[in-house]
């Protein structure tokens, strides 16, 4: 990884989305949102973007559930940025499998991929694959355990609860990268936090309302817990996911970001039982500048990511640019925007900070 003390990683998150366009109605299938992602990656190697990761889901309005074949397919036709899923629901997959896939697409990326590991905010997986819920907890870690034995050895022995032993038996193919790079992926849990520091790797902050701000204390926890395991914490990475968009003006960012992003957050509403609606005056509130909504012209959208560094610390961070269908060509402007004028001036700003320290 770059110095981070100077330099921080910026790119793109997504989940596939197939919404219904809340303009039109029109729903795109899922062949061709999975073509413009491919385009999408492409054009964020191209602008200079670091990284690019795509969730998995196995439900009707997103196109991801194979993510690092999707990666794969961009794989060969970029030169530098960072693939990875964001997340693998690795409770419910087979960790040999989820070691296999990535470290496929390490070869073909030439030592570009990386695992985002996490619980998954969705559960269609858990019945899909023949998990219960009951073992939400239980799955997770032990098949993070399985994961990283894996990674750090050719030869595996293992034994667990939810999956059949492995008697000293070799996973193909290795790697690029040594060891693949895993982070920890939290919704802001302290346990989550607390077991990313005690096992030494990187963390990755969900943060889709209230102020990114009040991260802070589990951050420390986190640096707290890898100090204590005998990390050195300076040296691990910490990212964070925040929904936004990059406009050419404020007001024409948040105008065309806010009606998919309404409409998608009201279906998930409606699921989780939040009661109240996704309105405007949310929306407007979210894109202040403590604000966890990263929508508006480059310039604003560089203040709010260098005053994330500044309260958090991060070395990464995730634009989840499509909530809800966006058209594909707004998408691309979003991340062209991103590459070329967010990610200059926040680099800009980070090495002038340095400087004086």
């Amino acid at each position: 990884m770059a110095d981070s003390a100077i330099h921080m990683e910026i790119g793109i998150s997504t989940f596939l989305e197939t919404t219904p366009d809340p303009v039109t109605g029109e729903v795109i299938s899922h062949a061709e949102r999975l073509r413009n992602a491919v385009e999408e990656i492409v054009l964020a190697d191209q602008v200079g973007l670091d990284v690019y990761g795509i969730g998995e889901h196995h439900r009707p309005d997103y196109a991801g559930s194979a993510p690092a074949v999707v990666l794969a397919a961009a794989a060969a036709m970029t030169k530098r940025i960072k693939l990875t899923s964001a997340v693998t629901v690795l409770s419910s997959d087979d960790p040999v499998r989820v070691y296999q896939a990535f470290s496929t697409l390490d070869g073909i990326s030439n030592g570009r991929a990386e695992i985002m590991a996490g619980r998954g905010s969705f559960i269609e997986s858990f019945p899909l694959f023949g998990y219960s819920l009951d073992d939400y907890d239980e799955l997770f870690e032990e098949k993070l355990e399985l994961l990283l034995a894996i990674r750090s050895s050719e030869k595996v022995s293992w034994r667990g609860g939810h999956r059949p032993a492995i008697h000293n038996l070799g996973v193909y193919p290795r790697s690029v990268q040594n060891p693949l790079p895993v982070w920890i992926a939290s919704g802001g849990t302290p346990q989550s936090a607390v077991r990313a520091g005690m096992l030494g790797l990187p963390i990755v902050f969900a943060i889709i309302g209230g102020m990114p701000e009040s991260f802070a204390p589990l951050v420390d926890l986190y640096k707290k817990a890898a100090a204590k395991a005998g990390h050195d914490p300076d040296k691990l990475p910490i990212a964070t996911h925040s929904h936004g968009f990059v406009g050419e003006t404020t007001e024409q960012a948040a105008d065309v970001f806010f009606p998919p992003t309404q409409a998608q957050m009201n279906v998930i509403g409606r699921e989780r039982g939040w009661g109240q609606p996704y309105t405007r005056a949310t929306f407007d509130a979210a894109r202040s500048l403590r604000g966890a909504l990263y929508v508006g012209d480059p310039e604003y959208v560089a203040e709010k990511i260098i005053l994330l560094r500044k309260n958090l610390g991060v070395t990464r961070f995730f634009l989840h640019v499509n909530v809800g269908t966006l058209p594909h060509r707004e998408v691309m402007r979003a991340i062209e925007l991103l590459g070329t004028r967010v990610a200059p001036i926040v680099r800009k700003e980070l090495a002038r900070i340095e400087a004086k320290e």
